[in-house]
């Protein structure tokens, strides 16, 4: 018989009379009155041409055709009950799960290593892989599941409509200069600033300019580009060799400071402040395990005693 012909309704029924050899306790067992499943029965015999139960000296019986059935029908009737169940939380405790997030390098070097130790502090058997954020991480591989989040990008980059951006971190940005920057104080004017050379940190991703220098040409200004860089650590150790001067979030800077000569400086009055995107994929929305990890970040973020 053709799939598309037969009445799939019918198997629980199957499965029901098949067990429970008698006509009242299938009805009992499946919801109807005795009367429908007399009707069920009859339609089941007539699809598949068997009597499927047959009166015998010790009841009811099932046909051959019908014990042959039986096993197939409760494996086929167990794998549509865990489709439709909806899936179970995500057990931490015991998950063995990779996860990969493409971030930025402000992620990676102010946040992860912290959060790694706290993550594998309740989920020790997890894996987290952080790739740096390209051009198609937000598209491509965040729909096909190859990235599980995209953290760190600027609210104001441009990304697909739909796709879930949430709010993760705003951060306040400063400015770096070498130890020994003797034209450099503790803060800086808009008009020092902008007679100095500058080191421009470029997230790959980005399609738009720096907001700092979109924030200067707002007012027509410009600022000199000495090197553009991918890396805030190559930012940081060319400000450490050079007259040169870079503006990133005021912690990145403060973990420069601790490991560079260089200095934190005071911007000027009206540098903007990033504001961070958590970004992830509607398909995996329900997805227990990424909600987890999101979750787990976005809280140990905000908990962060700076």
């Amino acid at each position: 018989m053709n799939l598309r012909q037969f009445d799939l309704n019918l198997l629980i029924i199957f499965e029901a009379l098949v067990s429970e050899c008698h006509v009242s306790r299938a009805a009992d067992k499946v919801f109807l009155s005795q009367s429908a499943m007399s009707h069920a029965l009859n339609r089941l015999r007539e699809q598949l041409g068997d009597p499927i139960l047959v009166r015998t000296e010790q009841g009811l019986q099932p046909t051959p055709r019908a014990l042959a059935m039986a096993p197939q029908v409760r494996s086929a009737l167990q794998l549509l009950q865990q489709s439709i169940t909806p899936t179970a939380q995500f057990d931490a405790a015991n998950a063995k799960r990779t996860f990969t997030i493409a971030s930025t390098d402000y992620f990676e070097a102010v946040i992860f290593p912290e959060l790694l130790s706290h993550l594998l502090s309740i989920a020790p058997n997890i894996k987290i892989e952080i790739e740096m954020i390209a051009e198609d991480a937000s598209q491509t591989r965040l729909g096909n599941g190859e990235v599980d989040l995209v953290v760190g990008m600027d609210a104001e980059q441009a990304l697909p409509s739909h796709l879930i951006s949430e709010h993760w971190l705003n951060e306040s940005q400063v400015c770096l200069v070498a130890n020994d920057h003797a034209s450099v104080k503790s803060s800086l004017s808009l008009k020092q600033y902008l007679k100095l050379s500058h080191v421009v940190f470029w997230d790959v991703s980005q399609v738009s300019a720096n907001s700092v220098d979109t924030w200067l040409e707002q007012q027509n200004l410009s600022r000199h580009h000495m090197a553009r860089t991918v890396n805030y650590m190559a930012a940081a150790r060319i400000v450490e060799k050079t007259n040169a001067i870079m503006t990133l979030p005021l912690h990145m800077a403060q973990l420069f400071s601790q490991m560079m000569k260089v200095r934190i400086v005071k911007p000027p009055k009206g540098i903007p402040a990033i504001n961070m995107t958590m970004v992830h994929h509607p398909l995996y929305s329900e997805d227990p395990a990424v909600n987890w990890l999101a979750k787990h970040i976005h809280d140990f973020s905000q908990s962060i005693h700076w």
